[in-house]
Order: C-alpha cells, then sequence, then structure tokens
C-alpha cells in the first residue's frame, strides 16, 4: 500500500537523486589542463609553444575549458600509432584550427572547428599527431596541407 509518508521518503529520495545528478553534470566539464609537458615546434619562422596531450586522459580533455590562449601556444595531441583521428570541440570554448600531422611532421589537412560544437573534423588520412591552434593562425601564416612543421617529435 502506497501511504503518503511512502510518497514523501520516496519524493525527498528522487530530490536528492536529481541534485546529485545536477552536481555531477556541473563538475563534468574539466578544468584546463594548464600544465602539461610542453615542446617547441616550428613552422618556418613561426615558433609555437605547445602542451603535449599524451594520455588517454590529457587527449580526451585537451583544450576543453580554456577561455582563451595566447597566439603563439597551443596543443599536440600525440597518439601511440597512426590512425583516422577525428576532433569535437565539445566544452571547448575558443575556436580553434586542427592541423593533422604525418609522423616526419607533414601537415595531411587542417579543419578550422567552432566553440561547443559536435561536428566531427577527421584527418583525411591516418595521423600520429594533431596540433591545435588558435583559429586562423595557420591561415595568417599560409600554412597548407603538405606544409612541414618541424620538431623533436617529429621523425626526420
Amino acid at each position: 500500500m502506497f501511504t503518503l509518508q511512502t510518497f514523501h521518503q520516496v519524493a525527498a529520495r528522487l530530490i536528492t537523486t536529481a541534485c546529485l545528478l545536477g552536481n555531477l553534470h556541473s563538475q563534468a566539464q574539466p578544468a584546463p589542463q594548464l600544465h602539461l609537458t610542453r615542446t617547441k615546434l616550428s613552422a618556418g619562422m613561426h615558433v609555437m609553444d605547445v602542451q603535449l596531450a599524451q594520455t588517454p586522459e590529457q587527449r580526451q580533455i585537451g583544450l576543453m575549458s580554456r577561455k582563451d590562449m595566447p597566439q603563439h601556444e597551443g596543443m599536440l595531441f600525440v597518439f601511440e600509432q597512426p590512425a583516422m583521428q577525428c576532433f569535437w570541440m565539445r566544452n571547448t570554448l575558443i575556436p580553434l584550427t586542427a592541423a593533422f600531422v604525418e609522423d616526419d611532421g607533414t601537415i595531411v589537412n587542417l579543419a578550422d572547428m567552432k566553440p561547443q560544437s559536435d561536428d566531427s573534423h577527421c584527418s583525411a588520412k591516418p595521423v600520429r599527431f594533431v596540433l591545435e591552434m588558435n583559429a586562423g593562425w595557420f591561415a595568417k601564416r599560409q600554412i597548407k596541407a603538405g606544409y612541414k612543421i618541424r620538431g623533436d617529435v617529429f621523425t626526420r
């Protein structure tokens, strides 16, 4: 039998559960990653100071929650082996351009990505590296597919 007291107990549990789920949802957006290992890359005379996202968790968080990023900075996603890499921008607050990069540093293709979008942006072929910079960084420097980026992480 369902009494008024039982109803109040069930309602209280539902409210508690809803509050807990709401707290989990609000905490789901991770804090910005600001202290990852860094390396220098160059594209001709242009030097980039990039964070290395090397673990699955670091790659999953990426540049989420960043409100801004200096023009000379970016993030290099490093994968264990070449594969078709696809990126989206959920919880990413700044517009970015992704360069999908081969082992030797050659850019395969570029993709401009809008903030807070679930649109998928993929490499044109299997790659191990994806370099994210502020939107337009590559275009302003006339860097396109086929251009070679230099850095210790790339094979010669």
